[in-house]
């Protein structure tokens, strides 16, 4: 039993040290060690001589050194002790072609993709090989002739995929279509890889070729598959009218769900495009049976009214209906909170927004919706200046649900609290952590607050000009807008010059537009922009200005100019292509 032990544990340890001998290979053909790198992959080879890995690896460390007699050797060799291996005379011309000896090379790369005729097995390999040392056009050769040899093999994905890092982005798009005509359950694969194509600009050359490519194909051959992908590239484009028109011609030939014109709702919601989410809540009230669909829509309809022009009588009455149609049970959970929400930061009744969502806590609740609610108590206790009850929810919620995203939310909120109190070192704590957050919205969030912590403590050992700017941030949650106004102009009277003059001046130019009071709004903006206009918040100004004219004073001339401002002398900003697409309308050649 001893020597059983014994060599149990040599094998485990051989295997340990051989799995460190391969990443040690790996980090030092990396590093660009080629030298150390073809040593350990000489050693791994002899000891897994047909591991085609190891061996493409020493090839290439061979030929990184100029070693081209050694690749040549190791190649034929390998060559030689299989009849099946026919890529490897690839790799024999590829190093005859790194030597400038191209008719040798040309002479291996027909013979291999010859081969295929014979072996069809083996053309993906070839194919696939060819691509390993950036022959695409011989890579695209043996592709071709591996399907023409087999009708059932379909490589269009590999195909398509060669075209798009050749730049021909027509035949790319072309090629994934032919793809989905035969596969159609692979679409959300394809549109992962036409991702990496298609942007936000429905003017972008991609973006144009993409959408002839579908309607061409949707005019001669109408099916769902088009439809989809259309559908998918306006909402990539933030076109959610467009999308909407889709995905009606999806549900007029198959009236199964309305699940994609909710998402869409959603997604245009969440961007704040009203009109757009308005028409897709409406479509689903219209046209579905399911009380859900029904009850969720009459909740987002309700949300825009709010967003949009919110009457306090009507949008009390509307809750109440809902109320009273459906009750106040679990299935009615987000509406309450919805409520609560309204009653607290719309109508200032904080008090009565708790008493529901304590008696929220009394349902059979799982710990997620549990979590929803504390964290919602927890903001209307720091609405209230409650902030030690507040950090105890918070807290409850972060250790209940570790490492979720309700707990990285719950994180966040401390951080947030600790700093309205000027604590900000203790923030900080929790900034950092959520830098890696699974959540894009929630590190980012945390970068932008650390930033400004950072940037506003470095050079002053006080304080005072971060902490009466993070009162006035609290002031403004709470409601309080001209208290928050006034403390802002008295930080940048009192401490003018202070790098937290920039960040005041552009609080002061959000409070107006709440006010709509917009051409005060302007005025803080422009004091910004005046400033410094390499400023990290000179972009936002320049394209909420653009906003305000275009869209609340009524000035489209005007709004050209700032929108322009950003094409022009802003070419990174995240506002770029919805400045150009306002531009364009604005001048009139909008083509879409």
């Amino acid at each position: 039993m001893r020597k059983i032990l014994v060599l149990f544990f040599l094998l485990i340890q051989s295997v340990w040290l051989f799995g460190q001998d391969q990443q040690l290979a790996y980090q030092y053909f990396r590093a660009g060690e080629y030298e150390k790198s073809a040593a350990v992959f000489e050693t791994l080879l002899k000891k897994n001589k047909h591991n085609y890995a190891y061996l493409k690896y020493l090839i290439q460390c061979y030929q990184q050194t100029e070693q081209y007699d050694k690749a040549t050797l190791i190649i034929e060799k390998n060559l030689g002790s299989s009849k099946n291996r026919n890529y490897l005379e690839i790799h024999l011309g590829y190093n005859y072609q790194l030597q400038h000896q191209q008719e040798k090379a040309d002479k291996y790369y027909k013979k291999a993709i010859a081969s295929i005729k014979k072996k069809s097995n083996q053309g993906y390999m070839i194919a696939r090989t060819f691509q390993d040392c950036l022959l695409l056009d011989h890579a695209l050769k043996a592709y071709e002739r591996t399907m023409k040899m087999n009708p059932n093999a379909n490589y269009n994905l590999q195909i398509a995929r060669i075209y798009g890092e050749k730049g021909d982005l027509e035949l790319m798009f072309n090629t994934y279509l032919d793809y989905l005509e035969k596969n159609k359950n692979n679409l959300k694969l394809v549109k992962s890889y036409l991702g990496k194509y298609i942007s936000k600009d429905s003017h972008e050359k991609a973006n144009v070729l993409f959408k002839k490519s579908v309607l061409k194909r949707l005019q001669s051959d109408p099916q769902n598959t088009w439809n989809q992908l259309l559908s998918w590239l306006f909402i990539q484009q933030t076109d959610y009218n467009k999308a909407l028109i889709q995905e009606k011609a999806l549900y007029k030939r198959n009236k199964s769900n309305l699940n994609s014109i909710f998402e869409i709702g959603k997604i245009a919601f969440n961007s704040a495009d009203h009109f757009a989410a308005k028409q897709c809540f409406s479509y689903i009230l219209a046209n579905s049976n399911s009380s859900i669909d029904q009850l969720n829509s009459k909740l987002f309809l309700l949300q825009i009214q709010l967003a949009i022009a919110p009457n306090a009588a009507i949008i009390e009455t509307k809750f109440q209906e809902l109320f009273s149609q459906y009750g106040k049970t679990l299935s009615t959970l987000n509406v309450q909170m919805a409520y609560a929400n309204y009653l607290t930061y719309i109508k200032n009744t904080p008090e009565k927004a708790r008493e529901i969502l304590q008696h929220t806590l009394r349902l059979q609740l799982n710990k997620f919706q549990v979590a929803s609610i504390k964290l919602s108590l927890a903001d209307i206790f720091v609405f209230t200046g409650n902030y030690n009850k507040a950090l105890i929810y918070y807290t409850q919620v972060q250790s209940k649900l570790k490492n979720h995203v309700l707990a990285q939310h719950a994180r966040f909120k401390i951080a947030r609290t600790s700093y309205y109190k000027g604590d900000f070192k203790w923030a900080q704590s929790q900034l950092n952590i959520l830098k890696k957050s699974t959540s894009q919205r929630i590190s980012n969030d945390a970068l932008d607050l650390n930033l400004l912590i950072i940037d506003n403590t470095a050079k002053d050992s006080i304080h005072t000009p971060l902490k009466i700017f993070a009162k006035a941030e609290l002031l403004s949650f709470q409601n309080k807008n001209t208290e928050s106004i006034q403390l802002l102009e008295q930080l940048i009277k009192e401490h003018k010059g202070h790098s937290i003059e920039d960040e005041a001046l552009f609080k002061l130019g959000d409070l107006k537009v709440q006010e709509k009071n917009f051409e005060q709004a302007i005025t803080y903006y422009s004091k910004l922009i005046a400033i410094d206009k390499t400023d990290i918040l000179v972009d936002d100004a320049v394209y909420i200005i653009g906003n305000i004219y275009l869209n609340k004073l009524d000035n489209p001339a005007e709004a050209a100019k700032y929108f322009e401002t950003i094409i022009f002398n802003y070419p990174s900003s995240i506002y770029l292509v919805e400045a150009r697409k306002k531009y364009r309308k604005i001048r009139g050649d909008d083509i879409q």
